[in-house]
């Protein structure tokens, strides 16, 4: 008593997997029944031929086709970004010292040079007049250092007059050889005496840029103490207070420039080709605020964890409406391509899961064409790989496969 329903249950698991599964497998063997069918009958029977035509006709699916023509649109690249401040930096202390200026609170505007923080000079004044002595006093020894030289010349020509004359009496037989050997220590002694004056003035020389430098590294550790913006912008921070004790690297202020300002996306690797530096681009702000700018900077290296490459657009921000952080749609001008504009239900599967639109071609056979999407919008979705002209179908795709015989119904593509 129990066969006969498990018979029925495997009957219709089979059916129910031929239906679903094999579909188009199913329908062609039906066809292919009707096509014998008709072979079947007499050639010479009009009358039959007639009935079997609009039989198959009565059999073919009725659906609604769309007359699309492609169309140029400008295939933008679409980004994810944000904003991002053109510079932005923190001002820090170089030396030790006591602020002394009173503080200037964020969001002022500075110019550049603008004093952000003035520490206490100490005894950095005392030192600089010690120095500016020491060089003095060093200038002062280079007169008495250049007389000693000439003074060793002097002496060297002398030397050299009484050791000639003591050789040429020497060789008469006038003077003694002592003398002769006298007269040429002289000689060399005066030699020596110049080498040690061109050494003394090399010193005081010497002295002199020593000195030069040390008046410089206290002019420069005066300099120090006034701590000035480095271009014009926003304070992001105070400055530091007064009575703050500054060490170096200390922060005095952090300064933010706003005015151009960046956008910075990631392009994928799939669609870096299309930007270019210098290409027109767009954004549209969390605010709605839309700006129009350049790219200005796109990365030849990619970020090793996502595979995109960083893209910044540069935009003008006279008034300082965009700020620092605000997250931005970004859209990059490309070169324009031909689409079509059809619904999004007009999209579907192949059996390989490939994502594509049915069409009507010819003799009113459905046929299946692979897409790309585009872009999408409210209206609709925008996709290429179609030839100029083709009729998809918008309403009952999902109920014909390719192969089979439909009878369209066609819409324009303005309705």
């Amino acid at each position: 008593m129990r066969l006969i329903p498990f018979i029925t249950a495997i009957l219709v698991t089979a059916g129910l997997y031929l239906a679903v599964f094999e579909r188009e497998a199913l329908l062609a063997f039906a066809k292919g029944d009707a096509a014998q069918a008709q072979d079947a009958a007499p050639s010479d029977a009009p009358e039959d031929t007639s009935e079997a035509v609009a039989q198959a006709s009565e059999n073919a699916v009725g659906v609604v086709a769309l007359k699309s023509v492609a169309r140029q649109i400008d295939s933008a690249v679409v980004l994810r970004g944000q904003t991002r401040a053109i510079r932005q930096v923190e001002v820090r202390a170089e030396t030790s010292a006591i602020v002394v200026s009173e503080p200037k609170r964020k969001g002022a505007f500075v110019e550049e040079g603008d004093l952000l923080c003035q520490l206490d000079t100490g005894t950095r004044d005392a030192v600089l007049a010690e120095m500016h002595a020491r060089k003095l006093e060093a200038e002062s020894r280079v007169p008495e250092a250049q007389a000693r030289l000439e003074e060793a010349k002097a002496r060297l020509l002398e030397a050299e007059i009484n050791n000639n004359a003591a050789q040429k009496l020497s060789e008469g037989g006038y003077a003694s050889e002592t003398r002769r050997v006298a007269t040429e220590a002289a000689v060399s002694s005066a030699e020596a005496g110049i080498e040690s004056a061109k050494a003394q003035l090399e010193a005081t020389s010497a002295g002199i840029e020593a000195a030069s430098a040390a008046v410089a590294a206290a002019e420069r550790e005066i300099a120090r103490l006034s701590i000035t913006a480095p271009f014009r912008g926003l304070l992001e921070s105070d400055t530091a207070e007064i009575g703050s004790l500054m060490q170096p690297g200390t922060l005095c202020a952090t300064v933010i420039q706003l005015n151009p300002i960046k956008l910075v996306g990631f392009v994928p690797e799939t669609e870096v080709n299309r930007v270019t530096v210098g290409s027109p681009a767009g954004a549209r702000l969390a605010t709605g605020l839309e700006v129009q700018g350049r790219v200005t900077f796109l990365s030849r290296s990619a970020d090793p964890t996502t595979r995109t490459f960083e893209v910044e657009i540069t935009v003008p921000n006279d008034e300082l409406l965009i700020r620092d952080g605000q997250t931005a749609t970004i859209g990059v001008a490309s070169d324009g391509t031909l689409a079509h504009l059809l619904p999004q239900s007009s999209l579907t599967l192949n059996n390989d899961g490939q994502l594509g639109v049915r069409a009507v071609g010819a003799n009113n056979i459905v046929q299946f064409h692979p897409v790309t999407l585009i872009k999408d919008q409210a209206d609709g979705v925008w996709v290429g790989g179609l030839s100029e002209r083709t009729d998809v179908i918008v309403v009952g795709q999902e109920f014909v496969t390719q192969g089979v015989r439909v009878v369209p119904t066609y819409q324009e593509a303005a309705q």
